[in-house]
């Protein structure tokens, strides 16, 4: 047997012996490390992806991206999934608005300067198409008063006792009627 060994004692296992203000201040320091991870992940995270802005304004606008964002002025549908000899026409154009070096941003007023504001996928926000933002949202706000109106009726509709009997008791020729119907269907 080493000195080591006969030093030690068979008494409580280090877990027990450890002070509860140490094993808090433990988990607090575990807490914190997980909470700088966790932002420094998401700042990573995001700073990785980048913006439909901030890819324009580095230069790397591509027909896909525009694609996505216009419509084909005769299909009426998205010019990425347009197929027609329009469409065709208008992602030359776009492509060659590329070439030649213009941002998101031009290429779009290119477009609607070509061929008119229904080109665009989105509808401006300002003006009357700004209606086109605050109608849903004004739908979705009036929708969810409505469901909390509605919960906390329910809510209170639950917790109101019923009544003791709300049926009156049968008179006893009432009672005797019943009686005789319900035999005659045995």
């Amino acid at each position: 047997m080493s000195s080591a060994a006969a030093t030690r004692s068979p008494a409580a296992p280090q877990s027990a012996v450890r002070s509860p203000s140490r094993s808090r201040s433990r988990a607090c320091t575990r807490k914190r490390r997980l909470a700088r991870l966790a932002g420094a992940l998401s700042a990573l995270a995001l700073c990785g992806l980048p913006s439909g802005s901030a890819a324009a304004s580095a230069g790397r606008v591509s027909l896909p991206v525009i694609e996505r964002q216009v419509m084909c002025v005769t299909c009426k549908i998205p010019l990425n999934v347009a197929q027609s000899p329009q469409a065709d026409r208008e992602r030359a154009f776009i492509q060659s608005l590329i070439d030649r070096g213009l941002s998101e941003r031009q290429i779009k007023r290119a477009l609607v300067a070509q061929y008119g504001s229904t080109v665009l996928a989105l509808p401006s926000a300002h003006g009357f198409d700004l209606a086109a933002y605050l109608v849903p949202l004004a739908v979705l706000v009036v929708l969810l008063a409505v469901a909390a109106l509605l919960l906390v009726r329910w809510r209170r509709r639950g917790s109101e006792p019923l009544p003791a009997s709300t049926q009156e008791e049968l008179s006893k020729a009432d009672a005797a009627r019943l009686q005789a119907d319900l035999a005659r269907f045995d």
